[in-house]
């Protein structure tokens, strides 16, 4: 192999390691307000103008058409990665939106929940994120307020690993449709990631209708998350919500 071919390679190989490991957390000095000082490649945090999350309020009234769900597959694994909780899904649940479908990847749980709606806050949020065959990205978010308790929250807390960087197999017991309400009517804008990098571009639909869990469901996930992971409101800016 060329020497200096052997050399550059070597080089894109350290610097791509080097962005790999850049670690990130909601507090202190790799916290969010220095998110886009971390990495080049989280600059989009503290540059972007079109951020999420935000308060939904002065909301625009349009005729969204309805978002089509085919959850057919189920998460396989739950991951306490240590910033959040995490199921990973199988391949085969789909969401519709705009005639493009996006394939069902990953459901993140953020205490509090990180969007607002019209000023008001809930305990937990949890984010359904799509991916389409371009890499374009649709997040389906649901909160969730105190109430009842959920029995497929109970099936996750069953399986969540109590210690950061674990995993365990989830079996077939939870699907995107369990964690969506009943009502799928939602609102409507164009955001961004909530962590780094913040990719925008990103397809917001935010059910209308919260899910509920019962307040010592919310203590054993928050105890398991230790603390919050939700990123502080971002401008809205020029954008508009639909509903």
């Amino acid at each position: 192999m060329n020497r200096i071919f052997l050399l550059a390679l070597l080089l894109f190989s350290f610097v791509s390691a080097a962005h790999a490991a850049v670690h990130w957390s909601y507090d202190g000095n790799e916290g969010p307000e220095n998110w886009g000082r971390l990495s080049r490649e989280f600059s989009r945090c503290a540059t972007g103008k079109n951020q999420s999350p935000i308060d939904i309020r002065d909301v625009v009234r349009t005729k969204l058409k309805p978002l089509v769900f085919t959850y057919t597959s189920h998460a396989q694994e739950i991951e306490n990665t240590g910033l959040g909780i995490l199921l990973n899904f199988a391949e085969g649940s789909s969401m519709t939106v705009d005639k493009q479908q996006f394939e069902l990847k990953q459901a993140l749980f953020h205490m509090p929940g990180e969007h607002l709606v019209n000023g008001k806050s809930f305990p937990m949020e949890i984010q359904l994120l799509h991916a389409d065959k371009d890499g374009n990205q649709a997040i389906v978010s649901v909160m969730v307020s105190p109430g009842k308790a959920n029995p497929v929250l109970e099936k996750i807390l069953d399986k969540l690993p109590s210690k950061a960087g674990k995993r365990n197999e989830l079996g077939d017991n939870v699907t995107g449709l369990n964690l969506l309400p009943k009502s799928r009517s939602y609102y409507r804008y164009n955001g961004s990631l909530t962590t780094p990098p913040c990719t925008e571009g990103v397809r917001w639909l935010v059910m209308k209708s919260a899910i509920q869990a019962s307040s010592e469901q919310l203590r054993l996930l928050n105890n398991v998350m230790k603390g919050s992971n939700n990123r502080p409101l971002q401008e809205i800016n020029a954008r508009q919500v639909i509903e």
